[in-house]
């Protein structure tokens, strides 16, 4: 890593901290593949529960809320895995230096995942016709509507109506080569 060895530590426990602390962090290739083992560790630390295996915790992880964390919602969602908590997916490399990126992750992590969003139905055209008959429905609608002294108002009723609507149809003009068109406005 070329870092110093109390560095590289310091380095990596910030780094666990983190990571148990967002369930998912950005960094490096090569640090995601150390983290990996020091956060299955810790993990399984978890997974024990005793006084002990948190005080061992404890002396890892630099914020005890992370710890409380660890011990109380990470470790019992593992329970029944033996190991492999942790997931490397690979990003790419960074635009500024090339590095190759990795997100590394909890592998079982608690996600509200969004419904898929269906495309709606694609509709054809439908040709239109010269005179179209547009039927409103018969409504019947009854207002009954109490008044001050205890009357009720009578119901109004509506009879079905209809309507002719004409849609012009535009001119039909056929142009040979060499001649040209004339739209005439009506």
């Amino acid at each position: 890593m070329g870092r110093t060895t109390s560095h590289r530590i310091a380095m990596f426990r910030n780094m666990v901290t983190s990571f148990l602390n967002y369930e998912k962090i950005t960094t490096t290739d090569s640090k995601a593949k150390e983290l990996r083992s020091i956060a299955e560790k810790m993990i399984t630390l978890g997974k024990k529960g005793d006084l002990h295996a948190m005080r061992q915790a404890a002396s890892f992880i630099r914020d005890k809320k992370v710890v409380t964390k660890l011990f109380t919602t990470i470790a019992p969602r593992y329970k029944e895995r033996a190991g492999g908590y942790t997931r490397i997916v690979k990003l790419g490399i960074r635009p500024g230096d090339n590095a190759p990126l990795s997100i590394i992750e909890l592998v079982e992590e608690q996600v509200t995942k969004k419904p898929a969003k269906k495309p709606a139905p694609k509709k054809a055209a439908t040709p239109v016709k010269a005179a179209e008959v547009v039927k409103t429905p018969e409504a019947d609608v009854t207002k009954a509507v109490e008044e001050p002294g205890g009357e009720v108002a009578e119901a109004v009723k509506a009879t079905p109506a209809e309507e002719a609507v004409e849609v012009a149809e535009p001119p039909k003009t056929v142009v040979k080569e060499g001649e040209e068109c004339e739209a005439k406005a009506d």
